[in-house]
């Protein structure tokens, strides 16, 4: 298997993960340190530092925790992989439970895939968007 194929195969795995909510398979894909970015935004709840793969892997669960699920959701558009590194395009959307206001807008998603691990979680998102819904 390339490192190619490989860095897909991860990625495979963790669009499946998130998309299936499974915690314990997110935690045993991220490796016990990750570079975790996203911009820092003290309004939403959801978005803190991270570095540890628990931490990382419960992202998906504190997102789901405060957004109505029928109305939350993302496409991807498009793959990128160049060895180990990984860029996901797409869109996402939701609504804050707690406000009941919407977000919505493009992301870019870096993952770096060593080992068959996630070392690298790096999203680029419309975070005005996010923190505009999670105001009173």
């Amino acid at each position: 298997m390339t490192t190619e194929d490989a860095t897909r195969a991860a990625v495979q795995a963790f669009l499946n993960h998130r998309l299936t909510g499974d915690t314990e398979a997110l935690t045993a894909l991220f490796a016990d340190e990750v570079d975790w970015l996203l911009a820092e935004n003290p309004g939403v709840p959801w978005i803190r530092p991270r570095s540890t793969a628990a931490e990382c892997a419960a992202q998906a669960a504190e997102l789901a925790a405060h957004t109505v699920p029928e109305k939350a959701g993302a496409t991807v558009d498009t793959i990128l992989v160049d060895g180990a590194d990984a860029v996901i395009l797409g869109r996402l959307w939701g609504t804050v439970r707690d406000t009941g206001k919407s977000f919505e807008g493009p992301f870019a998603l870096r993952l770096t895939v060593e080992d068959g691990r996630v070392t690298r979680h790096h999203l680029y998102e419309n975070s005005r968007s996010i923190a505009d819904a999670c105001a009173p």
